[in-house]
């Protein structure tokens, strides 16, 4: 039997990447999932491999009213919603402070926090009513960077902050009723894209560059791949081993917290002669 048996769930970023090995591994756990992706081509490949395991919703998390709708494509055909995985997010590429463009500062803040950030809150409002009826459960996607600097620039690891406290501030205003918590991956090898208002949004993360060289920056010694992330997931949407869990984050980064992320110590070397004042 699996750990999600009988369980309905909605996964937003669910068609490529992580998103979709958290997909794949709720289904085998006995899980039917609901997802919410952008891509009409990723949604319906999940779908033509899941068939009916799965309904694909294409949209955007920044729309309340895509949220809306993936909850009730869940609600609809699978009779609940017991957990709501908020998970799609965009990288900054580590774009320093001094190499943000000031004319697109606010532009690219905007699109980094409304997707990082905005698009959990909008699908905790658009799933709270079910979530409550079903004492159900939210997990939101964090990074180490929400803990560590070096994982992003300024503006994705300010989002990525602030989903930690969203996670806590949620745990508290749902309980008893709805669980709140968080996975906090480390490096990754998938297709992460970067915002479009720094011309990022085709970018790729150089994953199987970064899986070459693992063995010299994490840990514990390799790149682990999006399906052994998976498994954080299902613990947190089981009703069986998660059950005392509540405003958590689990850091599940391959160990980066016991040596830091950055290649160095310090980011600001060679800062003053960068910025031509030596």
């Amino acid at each position: 039997m699996g750990r999600l048996d009988g369980q309905a769930l909605v996964i937003t970023g669910g068609a490529s990447g992580l998103g979709e090995a958290i997909v794949s591994r709720c289904i085998d756990e006995g899980a039917r999932v609901a997802v919410l992706d952008r891509s009409a081509s990723g949604c319906e490949a999940l779908e033509a491999r899941f068939s009916d395991r799965v309904a694909c919703v294409t949209g955007d998390v920044r729309s309340y009213q895509d949220n809306e709708r993936v909850v009730e494509a869940c609600v609809d055909s699978f009779g609940a919603l017991d957990t709501a995985i908020g998970n799609a997010g965009i990288w900054d590429y580590n774009v320093a402070l001094k190499d943000l463009p000031t004319d697109r500062l606010g532009e690219t803040f905007d699109e980094l926090f409304h997707i990082n950030v905005l698009g959990y809150l909008l699908l905790a409002r658009a799933a709270l009513k079910p979530l409550v009826a079903s004492r159900g459960a939210l997990v939101f996607t964090v990074s180490n960077a929400g803990f560590l600097p070096a994982g992003g620039g300024p503006l994705y690891t300010g989002t990525k902050h602030a989903v930690v406290g969203l996670i806590r501030q949620l745990a508290y205003e749902l309980a008893p009723y709805v669980r709140v918590n968080g996975v906090a991956p480390g490096a990754i090898a998938t297709a992460l894209k970067g915002p479009a208002s720094l011309g990022m949004a085709e970018r790729r993360f150089p994953g199987e560059r970064l899986t070459e060289n693992a063995s010299g920056f994490v840990p514990i010694g390799r790149m682990p791949t999006p399906a052994e992330y998976a498994g954080a997931y299902v613990f947190f949407a089981s009703r069986e081993d998660n059950v005392p869990a509540t405003g958590a984050v689990l850091n599940h980064d391959g160990g980066f917290g016991v040596r830091g992320i950055g290649a160095v110590p310090r980011g600001g070397d060679g800062l003053a002669e960068e910025l031509g004042l030596t």
